[in-house]
């Protein structure tokens, strides 16, 4: 027996056909599901326990939203507010709170215990640009086959850097030898 079939393409089965819209942190007005709630009003005073279609009819007539503030009280307590304007000083709040928080980033700069003076100075002097920047320097360091011998040349190195760079930089953390490689990190001085 067969089946039948419209010609066209097969509609995937995994594919959405929107997204899904994030839901409110706070519930507001018909989304409240508590039988009697605890109101406050606009102004921040305690108006006492009503049932909930009473204090949504209490917000309407004042042309604002019952907001669900604390769900976990008995009874719950909700406030009447004009949800939007809320909503909106929330984002400024958060997007002041992004702008104010410092990303400190890493740069990193590999570098040969035999790295030649040429070539050691250009990368002190990319060091020196991202530390004045304000962000990490890491400083790494590899071996391969049978220079680990020369460990002790690259700790050497490592020295000399971080006393090369320790006027604008301070030593944040030195690893000893993880595998084949080492690493150092720089971070900017504090302003004495």
């Amino acid at each position: 027996m067969t089946t039948f079939r419209p010609a066209g393409p097969r509609p995937s089965r995994n594919v959405r056909s929107r997204p899904l819209p994030t839901p409110d942190t706070h519930r507001i007005n018909s989304r409240i599901i508590a039988r009697e709630v605890r109101v406050i009003d606009d102004a921040g005073g305690q108006l006492g326990i009503f049932p909930l279609r009473e204090a949504i009819e209490l917000a309407e007539g004042r042309e604002l939203d019952l907001v669900e503030v604390a769900p976990e009280a008995k009874p719950p307590v909700c406030r009447i507010m004009d949800y939007g304007k809320f909503k909106y000083r929330e984002q400024k709040k958060e997007a002041e709170a992004r702008k104010k928080r410092s990303e400190s980033t890493m740069k990193e700069i590999r570098l040969r215990y035999r790295t030649d003076v040429g070539d050691l100075e250009t990368k002190l002097k990319h060091a020196r640009e991202f530390l004045q920047g304000g962000e990490k320097v890491k400083f790494s360091m590899r071996f391969k086959g049978r220079e680990v011998m020369y460990l002790g040349l690259g700790q050497e190195k490592f020295e000399s850097i971080s006393q090369r760079l320790a006027d604008i930089a301070q030593v944040e953390e030195k690893s000893p030898l993880a595998g084949r490689s080492i690493h150092i990190v720089l971070a900017p001085a504090k302003a004495k």
